[in-house]
C-alpha cells in the first residue's frame, strides 16, 4: 500500500493521542481551559496530543511540515507554568520519553501554513474540544496531503 509508513505512523500517535485526551478528560476535564482569541476553548488535552502527534510525525519524517492548530506561547510564560506542567504528564503518558522542551517545540512545530506544493500533515489535536468538555464526541484528526490532495487521513474518535 502506498503510504503505509505514514499509516503506521500516523495510527500510532493518534492511538497515543486519544490514550493522553482519555487521561485528561478523567481527571481534568471541567477545569483546565484557556480562552483562545476566538473565544473557543483550549485543553491541556489540546497542548499534549498536539505535542505527542507532532513529536510522531517528526521522529518518522523529519522533513514533513505540520499544520497544526495551537501554539505554546502561552505554555512558554511564567503564568503558564502550571498549565505546562499539566501538558508535560499527560503527554509523557505516551512518551515518557518527552521533556519540557520537546513538548513545547513540538506544539510550536505546528505552525506551517500549508498550501499545494511539496507534503505536510495536517492536524487537530481534539475537532469538537466543546464536545470533549461536555463529556461528548470528539476527534483527533490527522491528515497527510500530497500536492494539496489529502493522500490519507485518520480519525481517533
Amino acid at each position: 500500500m502506498k503510504y503505509a509508513s505514514e499509516m503506521a505512523v500516523g495510527l500510532d500517535a493518534v492511538r497515543k493521542a486519544m490514550d493522553v485526551c482519555r487521561a485528561v478528560r478523567a481527571e481534568l476535564v471541567t477545569e483546565e481551559t484557556i480562552a483562545k482569541k476566538d473565544k473557543s476553548p483550549v485543553t491541556v488535552a489540546d497542548f499534549a496530543a498536539q505535542a505527542v502527534v507532532i513529536h510522531a510525525l517528526e521522529r518518522a519524517f523529519p522533513s514533513d511540515p505540520v499544520v497544526g492548530e495551537e501554539d505554546a506561547a502561552v505554555l512558554r510564560t511564567e503564568e503558564g507554568a502550571e498549565q505546562r506542567a499539566k501538558v508535560l504528564h499527560y503527554a509523557q503518558i505516551a512518551d515518557a520519553t518527552l521533556t519540557e522542551e520537546s513538548v513545547l517545540d513540538a506544539i510550536d512545530r505546528g505552525t506551517y501554513a500549508g498550501g499545494s506544493t511539496g507534503r505536510h500533515w495536517c492536524l487537530d489535536p481534539i475537532d469538537g474540544t466543546k464536545g470533549f468538555l461536555r463529556n461528548e464526541q470528539y476527534a483527533v484528526a490527522l491528515a497527510l496531503i500530497v500536492k494539496g490532495e489529502v493522500v490519507l487521513g485518520l480519525l481517533g474518535c
